[in-house]
């Protein structure tokens, strides 16, 4: 059995036609979808290159998860988190 992650450039309507991809793909067992950092974990007895040609038929930017991408998620959840906390020089007058 093999797991394979993958980062799909996505919304939540998109996710309706990425599991429509997937369905027609035999040998998967498991799709798990992380939308808010656009991480799709793929369990099955399918090739990693098929499941990726079958999201990029259905029309959606996809790629291998890497490292990077494990940082750029931190990266944005750590400035998500600290948004609110803007520095005005204006409020000490």
């Amino acid at each position: 059995m093999e797991v394979v992650e993958l980062k799909v450039e996505m919304v939540c309507i998109h996710e309706r036609r990425l599991r429509k991809c997937l369905s027609k793909l035999r040998g998967i067992e498991k799709v798990e979808v992380d939308s808010s950092c656009q991480k799709v974990i793929v369990t099955g007895y399918t090739h990693k290159n098929k499941i990726l040609k079958a999201i990029r038929r259905g029309g959606l930017k996809a790629d291998f998860w890497s490292a990077q991408n494990e940082l750029l998620n931190a990266y944005v959840s750590v400035t998500a988190k600290y948004a609110s906390f803007r520095f005005n020089p204006f409020s000490f007058f």
